[in-house]
């Protein structure tokens, strides 16, 4: 098994999916921007493979994937959980923040699946999950409810791409305030991304709806 990359490997559903397809045995790469974020997850994980990276560039998180391929060979499923979870309203944001936002809840996303699905593609099985939300736009989530939209957009561009090649491309879209003990409890959640990886090719979804 070539494993599972986890790129936004932080507390919450990032550390709830490593663990997850670490108890099946799969080798894991956590990806984050900073080692702080990193170390725990990476100590409790045990022998995952833990590298930084930012999403916001593209030369830094591709050099990481590389690596990762380096170790473990061309993953078995990757997952895209980064993303910038903020309160604002239309016109709040200046541009620059709006752009920062996208950069990292959708380009990152495209840099990543552009990077790995051909490799995927040339073998003919592969998983790309994309942690979604926003399920309906909320003006007092206005940066979150545009990026959440461009994920699912990005997701049915990719399964069109790649889906007849054999990669599974997907998103769980995760309906409210993830927290331990709530109905959003991330590890809860991340059984959906073991389901999506595992299912059948002739049952696959684009996308599974937490609603908690």
């Amino acid at each position: 098994m070539a494993g599972a990359v986890i790129i936004g490997a932080g507390p919450g559903i990032g550390r709830s999916v490593a663990l997850r397809f670490a108890r099946e045995g799969l080798p894991i790469t956590v990806l984050a921007r900073g080692a702080a974020t990193l170390e725990p997850l990476a100590a409790e994980l045990g022998t995952a493979l833990a590298l930084t990276a930012d999403v916001t560039d593209a030369e830094s998180l591709k050099s990481a994937l590389d690596t990762s391929v380096r170790e473990h060979g061309e993953p078995d499923v990757v997952v895209y959980n980064a993303a910038i979870i903020q309160a604002d309203t239309p016109g709040e944001l200046s541009d620059e923040r709006h752009l920062a936002a996208w950069s990292v809840n959708v380009v990152g996303a495209i840099t990543t699946a552009a990077h790995v699905a051909p490799g995927m593609a040339e073998r003919g099985s592969g998983t790309i999950v994309v942690t979604g939300g926003m399920p309906e736009a909320v003006p007092a989530y206005t940066s979150l409810s545009l990026g959440k939209a461009g994920v699912r957009a990005l997701v049915s561009l990719l399964d069109t791409q790649f889906g007849p090649s054999g990669v599974h491309v997907a998103t769980v879209t995760v309906a409210g305030p993830v927290a331990k003990g709530t109905a959003f409890d991330p590890d809860d959640i991340a059984e959906h991304y073991w389901r999506l990886h595992t299912q059948p090719r002739d049952a696959w979804q684009q996308e599974i709806v937490h609603k908690g």
